[in-house]
């Protein structure tokens, strides 16, 4: 057998080599690659635990400040809520290490650089729809009419308030579950609503002043915007409602009577549908932790000295680039 030329020898040799070393540099160009991603991995992860930890301290915070707020009603003897009260301050955002520099055991530059804001709503300055229906299903009409006249200020359908109190009814004639027939789960949100074909472009029209709460409430004649105070006090007008609003900044309605008292002509304030004093509470937290933000939402219910939490939702989005 002939022996190929050394020149041929030494190229082939030379191929093997390259391919070798390709193979080598794929590889390890690999596992740089799954290294690199396993770090931004475990970076994401404990950005989001952190994240999770901070604004569930933040809800157990706006948890206490209420739960405060109760006994100190109590203490005073006037089960009120209104809008100069400590928790109707928002905190607007603020640099994480600022709160743990209050604490003798951190300082200043021992915290992540996070930045946290957030809000306590009262859920019942807002037009409760659950009042629409009563537990078996059945329409209330002052109820529909009143939604109606807040659909009229946000330029809604004409047809929105009947429509609603409808789908409503069917869910609570179905019991609150799906059954063979068809009839839709009871709503627990707003935006749930679209499930029974409400449009949300009128669901985003009422939101500034309607909500969905668990159970029925009265609306919060100290914390309610005009329109809705209008919608709960039956021949209210925008003018009368306007004055309200001015009546409790300088001096909140310590009582119905004290409301009644407010109101023109025979107008009269329901107990069923008007109130001085709240028990459900919206709380929205926001942390901003380098580039990344995690919203959060909660529904809380304050009964006696107990305040718990009925709802929770959180959202996480990476902030864009400037």
């Amino acid at each position: 057998m002939r022996t190929p030329p050394p020149h041929r020898q030494a190229g082939a040799a030379l191929l093997l080599a390259m391919v070798i070393v390709s193979l080598i540099v794929t590889t390890a160009a690999g596992m740089v690659w799954l290294q690199t991603r396993a770090v931004q991995t475990e970076a994401a992860e404990r950005a989001r635990a952190q994240a999770a930890w901070i604004l569930s301290g933040a809800l157990d915070w706006a948890r206490l400040i209420l739960k405060e707020d109760e006994r100190g009603a109590r203490q005073r003897g006037t089960a009120i809520d209104s809008l100069d009260e400590p928790w109707a301050t928002p905190l607007a955002e603020a640099r994480l290490s600022t709160f743990l520099a209050a604490d003798q055991d951190n300082n200043a530059d021992s915290g992540p650089e996070a930045f946290i804001s957030g809000t306590i709503v009262d859920a019942q300055s807002r037009f409760n729809l659950r009042g629409l229906v009563d537990g078996a299903g059945k329409p209330q009409p002052e109820q529909v009419t009143a939604l109606q006249r807040l659909a009229d200020l946000a330029g809604a359908p004409s047809d929105t308030a009947a429509r609603i109190a409808a789908a409503l009814g069917n869910a609570e004639d179905a019991g609150g579950t799906e059954v063979a027939g068809g009839a839709p789960l009871r709503p627990a949100r707003l935006q749930d609503l679209t499930w029974q074909g409400i449009e949300p472009a009128t669901l985003q029209r009422l939101a500034r002043w309607v909500d969905l709460l668990p159970v029925a409430t009265p609306v919060n004649a100290n914390t309610a915007p005009r329109e809705v105070l209008l919608a709960a006090i039956d021949g209210l007008d925008l003018g009368s409602a306007e004055r309200l609003v001015q009546a409790r900044q300088r001096q909140p309605f310590d009582s119905l009577p004290a409301l009644q008292a407010q109101l023109p002509g025979t107008l009269k304030a329901e107990p069923s549908r008007v109130s001085v004093g709240s028990s459900w509470f919206e709380v929205a937290g926001r942390l901003r932790l380098e580039e990344r933000v995690l919203e959060e939402r909660s529904l809380l219910q304050r009964d006696g000295g107990n305040v718990s939490v009925r709802r929770r939702e959180r959202q996480a989005f990476v902030m864009a680039a400037p």
